[in-house]
């Protein structure tokens, strides 16, 4: 793909709206970076994606390794094209609640090269934030290439205020001096750095599990301390990770109760309780009437710390269905401190007048969601305790459920108030 080539077009003013739309749909952006090129960047940024989808958070992957984009490989999405609809680049589904875009997706072949200088990248950049529709996503993962140039800079300008980098690095001092320089590039720049993960630290031996150093132990945890950022943990070497990288399997999705497989659960929990830390840190300065959950037409509650509660959602094709008593299955969804931690879907029983109460009660059900649903039934609902929510207005599940968590659930008249 040659420089000369045509790059999106020239209206910035829209582009600004499209990207300022798009990002607010974001809640938070990490950005992994390092100083230093080999360090298995692009299989950390991969696997920390993957961990947080498989966590049920709804996940994007952006690479904008321009010249070298890995991901393709690493998710065995080569030879998938995404489609471009009015809604703009639809990123690729590659699994349950993760999404992918790259420039490797976009070659014709995997030996194609990329001859662009910096204003090409960083308007490529800008596309791939503001023109992909990525949606509603808890997380979006951005792999940068190697060093602080022009996608690292473009990333970090075009996401200022709304992202957070992950420092990659191996232990041994030759990776430990380029990689103190991506820290001071994220401090530049008014970025946090959420913390550093030390990758290839130890061998694990595939024929008895032990552990071992390769090139030297605790860089990452030395710079760490020396540069007055957290530490987020050691990923060991294991010749699977290897083997799934080229085949296109994540590691953790394949491999999850290994060691190495741990390794990145922890630092994803490390990063997971941090933005739970800040936003409970955000709720405690907030007004109290701003703690409470108001639902419009439906009353409201206040949820307490280490409150726990069960969602059930009517669905049709995993879409909220307005008309209660007709559902095909139920979204049921575990809360607790207010984000949901478990989703399954169960199919509904055969129509009984009256069953559905005694169903959903005994699976401890205590607030349903829905479009629309008769006055009997809500009494019945209200007096097994469980409370009921009409005229919502969001189509997914989740979001629903989410929404109705935060205070900002959308509802209108009851579809269904027969």
């Amino acid at each position: 793909m040659k420089e000369t080539e045509p790059c999106g077009h020239n209206d910035t003013a829209d582009d600004d709206r499209k990207l300022k739309e798009r990002l607010a749909r974001i809640k938070h952006t990490l950005i992994v970076l390092s100083g230093k090129g080999g360090v298995g960047k692009s299989t950390v940024a991969v696997n920390l994606a993957m961990s947080l989808s498989m966590k049920g958070y709804k996940t994007g992957l952006l690479d904008v390794d321009i010249h070298g984009p890995s991901i393709p490989t690493l998710l065995d999405l080569k030879g998938q094209l995404p489609v471009v609809n009015v809604g703009g680049i639809e990123p690729l589904e590659c699994w349950p609640r993760l999404k992918a875009m790259s420039m490797g997706l976009l070659l014709h072949d995997d030996d194609q090269p990329v001859i662009w200088r910096g204003p090409m990248k960083g308007n490529a950049i800008k596309q791939f934030l503001g023109d992909v529709a990525w949606g509603e996503l808890d997380y979006l993962v951005v792999d940068c290439p190697p060093g602080t140039g022009d996608e690292p800079l473009s990333v970090a300008q075009l996401l200022s205020g709304k992202s957070s980098g992950i420092i990659v690095t191996t232990p041994q001092q030759v990776a430990t001096v380029d990689v103190a320089k991506c820290i001071t590039f994220c401090k530049s720049l008014n970025m946090p750095v959420e913390g550093i993960v030390e990758n290839m630290g130890t061998f694990i031996c595939p024929h008895c599990s032990q552990e071992t150093d390769i090139f030297s132990r605790g860089g990452g945890m030395s710079l760490a301390l020396r540069m007055n950022v957290p530490f987020l943990g050691n990923i060991p070497l294991d010749p699977e990770i290897v083997q799934s990288g080229d085949t296109g399997k994540p590691y953790v999705y394949h491999y999850p109760t290994s060691k190495t497989a741990k390794r990145f659960e922890e630092v994803v929990a490390k990063i997971i309780e941090r933005h739970s830390k800040e936003t409970k840190a955000a709720m405690a300065q907030a007004p109290e009437e701003f703690l409470k959950v108001v639902v419009p037409g439906n009353g409201s509650q206040s949820p307490k710390k280490g409150d726990v509660m069960k969602f059930a959602v009517p669905t049709n094709d995993k879409k909220l269905c307005q008309h209660f008593g007709h559902c095909e299955a139920f979204a049921i969804m575990e809360t607790e401190d207010g984000r949901v931690v478990s989703e399954a879907y169960i199919d509904a029983p055969a129509h009984e007048p009256g069953l559905l109460p005694k169903w959903l009660a005994e699976k401890g059900v205590q607030c349903i969601i829905a479009g629309g649903m008769g006055s009997r039934a809500k009494g019945l609902f209200a007096e097994r305790g469980i409370n009921v929510i009409t005229g919502a207005q969001a189509e997914d599940p989740r979001q629903a459920v989410e929404l109705y968590l935060m205070g900002t659930l959308e509802t209108g008249a009851n579809t269904c108030d027969h």
